[in-house]
């Protein structure tokens, strides 16, 4: 009995000496870290991701799916919100008035912007002061003010940014 007493201790003895502590703080604040997209070398999921879609649908606006992000992120809107909104008035840029980049169905498609980067900045920007920063914080509740008297609008958008990422959306735009 003595020996096995021996061996049990050595053993506990030997088992706690090699355990490495871990603190609950540290686990958790490094699981707590939200995923913006964005990983250690600079590679934004998004960005190729939208880039992805885009090319699906022969959009002209391939080349800036990083501008869609960058202005997401800087207005603090879902990356997906404003290509979605392309999707329904433009077939994702495809069918604008000549020369006017606007993709967006902005002044019912009268409004001429200088560029994709200019209309993609202009739209991120108005939405989120114009609407978010209002309460106006769903499609559907985007949908009465963007696109009245429109009844599929809402329903179109919210399918679109679907397809572009499944991902549970990062802010409330459903």
């Amino acid at each position: 009995m003595r020996k096995i007493t021996t061996i049990l201790v050595a053993l506990i003895v030997l088992i706690l000496s090699s355990a490495r502590r871990t603190y609950a703080q540290t686990v958790s604040v490094q699981s707590a870290i939200l995923n913006s997209g964005t990983d250690d070398t600079g590679f934004d999921y998004r960005v190729e991701n939208l880039r992805k879609f885009l090319i699906k649908y022969n959009s002209p606006l391939v080349d800036y799916a990083d501008e869609f992000v960058a202005y997401a992120d800087e207005n603090d809107i879902d990356y997906r919100l404003v290509p979605a909104i392309t999707g329904v008035e433009s077939t994702f840029g495809k069918r604008i008035p000549k020369d006017s980049y606007n993709a967006y169905g902005w002044a019912n498609g009268n409004y001429k912007f200088s560029s994709w980067e200019d209309s993609i900045g202009h739209v991120s920007e108005t939405l989120k002061r114009a609407y978010i920063d209002r309460g106006v914080v769903s499609i559907y509740q985007i949908a009465k003010v963007y696109a009245p008297p429109s009844n599929t609008w809402g329903r179109n958008v919210t399918f679109f940014v679907s397809k572009i990422d499944t991902l549970p959306l990062d802010f409330d735009i459903i």
